[in-house]
């Protein structure tokens, strides 16, 4: 055989096939890998089906259906307050994974270093491996998984290419607060630093919070890929269409690696979600749809003996189980799916050195009688 050095050599499946493969294996209720259990929209099924039907089944342009960006351009603006020129500043994309590898393949180079937060989706780190750059990873702790921006200060330097955030963070469910955009200004001003702004979960925030997109800065706009998704708020995860803004010179740079990697995106997905779109509330009543999830799940689990941690956006609950046991987040995750049938995350696989704060994580987006069956089982642990 002909030797490969392989790139990625610690890489092996990822611990959401792993979780959810086991899950099926022993007939467990899957809340540990991040997709609905209940259908998308009937009204948006008949819109591919239509789109089908009237013949937009061949290559869509290289940088997305136009309607659809026309329509992201103004959801943009309605929500916060900025302009992205859909012709030269958006870019639809097959799902957000391929935006984010896309944008650090797009200006990442050898040895360049790149600063991320863990607990990170997995993604992040070997995006910036493939391309030859070093990641610096800043390890955030439970219950509150903020971010020490005076640490940030020290990990940055002249070969500091790019910073990744995600707001509303997966796993951790937290969200940018106005003094994290302060310090990350403060830090990236009169410098040549990149953000990535994973923002797939921008809709899914609680309580009466905004959501503080990279887009709403001037600052920070001029220097930012912004990633979103259709697949999550649609729940539409197996579509895998997403889009990425930034500004014109580095949204042409992103098409050029773009169109070698994927070229375009299915087209009848697109011309569908572009019609559906026209109707605001299917993205401004989110917030509720989740949030009533949410609260209904908590409120299950207080009578449980799980530590219940804070959850301001996104569609995943992180508990802590100390309580419990001491044994490590992934020997517990898969005994609970073996023995109570309740598959869950051990959050240690969203740090580089699996770093075991004993939390695991949970998806709430489950119709009712799934949530109510996981629950049931989780007070009993």
């Amino acid at each position: 055989m002909i030797p490969i050095v392989s790139k990625l050599p610690q890489v092996g499946t990822t611990i959401f096939t792993v979780m959810s493969a086991l899950a099926n294996e022993v007939g467990a209720v899957n809340l540990s890998q991040g997709f609905p259990d209940y259908d998308t929209s009937p009204e948006l099924i008949k819109l591919v089906t239509q789109a089908m039907k009237k013949g937009h089944n061949q290559y869509a342009p290289m940088a997305g259906y136009m309607p659809l960006r026309e329509q992201i351009s103004r959801k943009t603006e309605k929500l916060y307050g900025v302009n992205y020129d859909p012709d030269t500043e958006i870019t639809i994309t097959a799902g957000g994974t391929q935006a984010i590898f896309t944008a650090i393949a797009t200006v990442i180079r050898p040895n360049d270093e790149v600063i991320i937060f863990e607990p990170a989706f997995d993604c992040y780190a070997p995006a910036i491996k493939v391309a030859g750059g070093i990641v610096k990873s800043l390890e955030l702790e439970p219950p509150d998984y903020r971010i020490n921006w005076d640490m940030v200060k020290r990990l940055t330097n002249s070969r500091t290419k790019m910073i990744i955030l995600n707001s509303p963070h997966n796993p951790t469910a937290t969200i940018l607060q106005q003094k994290d955009i302060d310090e990350l200004s403060a830090i990236v001003k009169n410098q040549d630093i990149l953000i990535l702004s994973d923002e797939v979960y921008e809709h899914l925030i609680y309580d009466g919070q905004s959501h503080l997109s990279m887009a709403r800065y001037p600052e920070l706009k001029q220097r930012s890929f912004i990633v979103a998704s259709f697949g999550k708020p649609f729940h539409a995860t197996g579509w895998k269409v997403g889009y990425c803004m930034a500004p014109a010179d580095l949204m042409n740079e992103f098409r050029k690696v773009h169109q070698f990697l994927v070229f375009c995106v299915n087209a009848p997905m697109q011309v569908a979600i572009a019609e559906y779109l026209k109707n605001e509330e299917t993205y401004l009543g989110l917030r509720e749809f989740f949030q009533q999830k949410r609260d209904y799940f908590r409120e299950g689990l207080k009578s449980s003996r799980f530590e219940i941690l804070p959850c301001a956006g996104s569609y995943f609950q992180s508990v802590r189980y100390g309580r419990i046991t001491d044994e490590n987040d992934t020997d517990l995750a898969i005994r609970l799916t073996k023995e109570i049938g309740v598959a869950s995350i051990p959050v240690s696989a969203f740090y580089n050195q699996g770093t075991d704060y004993h939390v695991l994580r949970f998806c709430f987006a489950k119709r009712q009688e799934t949530l109510d069956k996981a629950v049931d089982r989780l007070i009993k642990v």
